[in-house]
Parts: C-alpha cells; structure tokens; sequence
C-alpha cells in the first residue's frame, strides 16, 4: 500500500479535532473539497494528488467564508459591519 494515499486523510482526521473552536467551516471544506477531489481523479484518471490538493484547497477557502456560529466577525466583502454585530 502507499503510504502517501494515507497522508492526506490522516492530516484531515487530526485537523478536524481543532475544528470545533473555529468561527468557520474551513478544515470541514477542506475535508469535503479533498474527498471530492479524490473522488473526481478516480473517475477521471487524474493524478490522485493533485485532485485532492486542488479539492482541499478550493473546499477550504469556500469554508472559510461561511460563518459558523452566527457571531460578529467583523465587515462583510462589502465593507458593512457584519449582521451579526448588531
């Protein structure tokens, strides 16, 4: 078996512990976004790497956008205070 097949979901298993803290879904999105990286590099034939990092990276900044906790977090992309502030 290939030990770096394994790399990859072991980091996101032990990231996933600290995730409960964050104000965001960016290690969830990370997680998802490489699972279906993987999963599109297995029916595409693509190298299995290079899918999951691309999924990972694209689930994570999606995640990192999305409000967890429906807590103030600052501005908007809009440069409004965030709705939950008031």
């Amino acid at each position: 078996m290939n030990i770096r097949k394994l790399t990859l979901p072991l980091a996101a298993t032990a990231a996933l512990a600290t995730a409960g803290c964050a104000d965001n879904y960016a290690v969830e999105g990370a997680a998802l976004g490489a699972a279906a990286g993987a999963g599109v590099s297995a029916v595409t034939g693509a190298d299995l790497e290079t899918s999951a990092a691309v999924g990972a990276a694209a689930g994570g900044a999606i995640g990192y956008f999305t409000d967890k906790n429906d807590t103030c977090d600052g501005y908007n992309d809009a440069g409004y205070l965030d709705n939950d502030c008031r």
